[in-house]
């Protein structure tokens, strides 16, 4: 199915005389987009003249006290916009990114900060979005979130403080709240040069308030485009109880807040340590701080785009926003790459400038560009060369359960459609010094530290695309323990090196540019190339659990050492093609070093095999299986239609996009 089904929209010219074709063809919403009939041209143009645009910052009212000093807070919100609209009395809509990075830490891969004037007015935007987009009738609104910058209030890390900050933003761009022309007292400002038609767009924190405020439901907010985004913060911090940091949102929070804030936000500061034990257990912060849940009020269309290699914000986190989006029916186009934590304009730059400019027209403008019937996914299948899909995950996408047996050597099994014989199994010792990459390479060599289950070498070409699940049954030997499940595609290949510090790129001194410049803010930014890597096996989907949340995903308990205990890990959104000539592999351990904290002991599990699965995303589900191993499936292996839709080093230090892309 397409982002929009062919023919649904309405073509007036077929139905109305020419005449009235023409009236209706000038009839403009004064608060959204034009109309389906005002033949809205292809595309934009750089029209409007940059270097004269009006720049200025307004103080919006949230409606909140976050800091408790008894006045509503009140949030910057710094305005790029042609001049020439408002001198023609014709509104415009926005464009719209709002982050708690302007100031600590830099946006884009140049770290680049909001900079001011004498006068406090607005000098340098970063990222490209003001110098390509306002020549071209769109305002660039930067948004300072609660607690940074130049905002009141404190900084809640996902919260109701950090959602609000840009939602009042929004309804003030629609005439539902107020805003003033200084932080305190000042005259109340309109937007009366807004159309009313909000797109917003930022990466990883940025982007989850983009996946917060279109949870809201606001009206007025007709597109987002996540980057790298979180769509739970429990996700961010924790995996099925194992803790995935050794820090809370408490520390993020007070690494991005104003010293001003911090100084005033202590209490702000405290009720993030409460809120979020380290024990793993979900609490009400973090119901709160989940948007999944909400994507049925998502009024906006939503242009998605992660690293699969992303080891910061995890593909757990796209792929089960994903999943609700398409339950909930919203308008949806997602680009997956191999990168880490990547901007888009550092990886696909042409590509992605002409498409987020076909996107907004459409979406923001009215223009009727086709870029809603177009394939919706963009996979890139090695450095630089790209795929597409109709609908995603691909069509004939079936959940398929593979099962691990007992191979000739200890520790390294099969990995078929046939179940192991009863009392099989493997055992491991959680070894925290080693991480998935150390186990893909000892795949086919037996280890003490993980156990693994091979497929014979494939013959034909074998893709996975969208999430998984490994469920195990295992026997610790201490009250705690960890696992993780990876899968692994055995063979040589060049990919992007996710865990350079790059995260698959590197930055090259020349620069192009991107719209217009002015002295003080340069359109033009450093260019990028893929930075690869020659690999014998890529780890391409991962998950972990603490296996004492085995009865509740939500909270955790002891367990009783030498009894069987039974635990579905989820595997992360992916899609990946394994050539023919390589092997898929699974790999079950204990803690994955530098991404989970270690544990308090060290134990030896038991995996019951008759009883440990993996119900994995196969295109052409258990036939493709079976073709691609020259096999013949068993009389049980009917395959089962999958939801619409699912899925270096990984010591590197992780924030959600703090300095850096």
């Amino acid at each position: 199915m397409a982002i929009r089904a062919r023919g649904t929209r309405i073509q007036w010219r077929t139905l109305v005389p020419a005449v009235l074709a023409a009236l209706l063809a000038v009839l403009v919403q004064p608060s959204g987009v034009p109309t389906a009939a005002a033949a809205a041209p292809a595309e934009s143009r750089p029209t409007y003249d940059y270097a004269d645009a009006i720049r200025e910052s307004v103080w919006v009212d949230t409606g909140i006290d976050g800091d408790g000093d008894g006045r509503n807070d009140r949030v910057a919100a710094d305005i790029v916009r042609p001049r020439e609209p408002a001198q023609q009395g014709r509104r415009i809509p926005v464009i719209m990114d709002a982050s708690p990075y302007y100031s600590c830490c830099g946006r884009g891969n140049e770290s680049q900060k909001k900079t001011y004037d004498a006068d406090g007015r607005p000098v340098q935007f970063p990222l490209f979005y003001d110098n390509y987009f306002v020549p071209r009738g769109y305002a660039a609104v930067l948004v300072d979130l609660a607690g940074t910058n130049r905002s009141d209030g404190c900084v809640d890390v996902g919260g109701r403080s950090d959602v609000q900050s840009a939602k009042a933003v929004v309804d003030w761009l629609n005439g539902r709240a107020r805003a003033y022309g200084s932080r305190t007292g000042g005259t109340s400002v309109s937007a009366r040069w807004s159309t009313g038609a909000v797109g917003m767009i930022g990466k990883s924190y940025d982007g989850t308030v983009a996946n917060g405020v279109a949870a809201t439901g606001v009206r007025g907010l007709k597109t987002v485009v996540p980057i790298g985004a979180i769509s739970s913060w429990y996700d961010y911090y924790f995996a099925k109880g194992a803790p995935l940091y050794d820090s809370g949102p408490d520390w993020l929070s007070d690494y991005v807040e104003s010293p001003e804030a911090r100084a005033r936000c202590k209490a702000v500061q405290q009720q993030l340590v409460d809120g979020a034990p380290r024990s793993g257990d979900w609490t009400p912060l973090w119901s709160e701080r989940d948007h999944v849940p909400d994507a049925g009020r998502v009024r906006a269309s939503v242009f998605a785009v992660h690293g699969m290699q992303d080891l910061n914000v995890r593909t757990r986190h796209v792929g089960r926003w994903w999943d609700a989006l398409a339950d909930a029916g919203v308008e949806r186009k997602i680009w997956l790459s191999q990168t880490g934590h990547v901007d888009p304009f550092d990886f696909r730059r042409a590509e992605w400038v002409k498409t987020l400019h076909r996107w907004f027209d459409h979406y923001l403008l009215g223009h009727d560009n086709g870029i809603d019937r177009e394939p919706m996914a963009d996979i890139e299948r090695a450095p630089g060369r790209w795929s597409t899909d109709r609908v995603w995950p691909a069509d004939g996408t079936r959940a398929t359960t593979l099962r691990p047996r007992t191979g000739a050597q200890p520790g390294v099994g099969r990995l078929g459609l046939l179940p192991a014989r009863p009392g099989a199994a493997e055992t491991f010792t959680d070894d925290p010094k080693l991480s998935e990459t150390d186990w893909a390479a000892a795949a086919g060599t037996p280890s003490p530290a993980k156990a693994a289950f091979l497929t014979p070498v494939l013959r034909k070409d074998l893709r996975l695309s969208g999430s998984g699940s490994v469920t195990v049954t295992a026997t610790p030997s201490t009250a705690g323990a960890h696992l993780s499940a990876v899968l692994v595609d055995l063979g040589p290949a060049t990919i992007r090196d996710y865990g350079d510090a790059g995260e698959g790129i590197t930055t090259l001194p020349e620069r192009t540019c991107w719209g217009s410049s002015t002295g003080g803010d340069s359109a033009c930014f450093k260019e990028t190339e893929p930075r690869t890597a020659a690999v014998g096996h890529t780890v391409f989907s991962r998950g972990w659990a603490d296996l004492g949340n085995y009865a509740s995903e939500h909270t955790g308990r002891p367990l009783t050492p030498g009894k069987k205990y039974t635990i579905t890990l989820d595997l992360h959104a992916s899609d990946h093609v394994v050539p023919a000539g390589h092997r898929l592999a699974l790999l079950v351990a204990g803690t994955d070093a530098g991404l989970i904290e270690p544990p308090a002991s060290t134990p030896r599990l038991t995996l019951d095999l008759p009883r440990t699965s993996a119900r994995l995303p196969l295109v052409g589900g258990a036939g493709a299986f079976v073709r691609a191993t020259a096999g013949s499936p068993p009389r049980a292996a009917a395959p089962t239609d999958l939801p619409r839709t699912a899925v270096g080093d990984p010591r590197a230090a992780r924030v959600p996009s703090g300095t850096g892309r």
